[in-house]
């Protein structure tokens, strides 16, 4: 790993009407639109769904670090991740996530140790460390 902080650039651009166009240096482009309960297609990638993603994604991520560290063999990770968004007060946000995995071991693994193992993956994951943290907008207005 490289020393911290690290710094992490997206680009998004979008028309009046269409999809969002979501970018990154070395990355594909992906498309992405409001969600369906936002009035949205329900077929493309939302915000929403990237935020929700990046929580299953990093969980998994966090377990295959945590369990190559500690020499434990392991051989199939799935996980659901469910965000809740919800109204608070005035503000629209997300008020829960929610992992569900399925670790698949080999015979006479230790389930005890898989299952402290997964909690630290829980624990480490960053992004939903993070998922309170505030933001600051820099915004630049160009006219034309």
């Amino acid at each position: 790993m490289m020393d911290l902080p690290h710094d992490y650039s997206i680009h998004a651009s979008a028309k009046p009407a269409g999809m969002v166009a979501v970018s990154a240096p070395h990355l594909k482009l992906i498309e992405s639109a409001p969600p369906k309960e936002f009035g949205g297609p329900g077929d493309q990638w939302s915000p929403e769904d990237f935020l929700v993603g990046a929580v299953a994604d990093c969980f998994i991520l966090s377990f295959r670090a945590i369990a190559a560290a500690s020499k434990f063999e392991w051989i199939d990770l799935k996980c659901t991740a469910t965000g809740k968004l919800d109204k608070v007060e005035r503000a629209i946000q997300f008020t829960e996530m929610s992992i569900s995995a399925v670790l698949t071991v080999p015979a006479g693994t230790d389930e005890t140790r898989a299952q402290r193992l997964l909690e630290k993956a829980e624990q480490a994951c960053f992004i939903t460390n993070s998922l309170k943290a505030p933001s600051h907008l820099h915004a630049t207005i160009v006219v034309g």
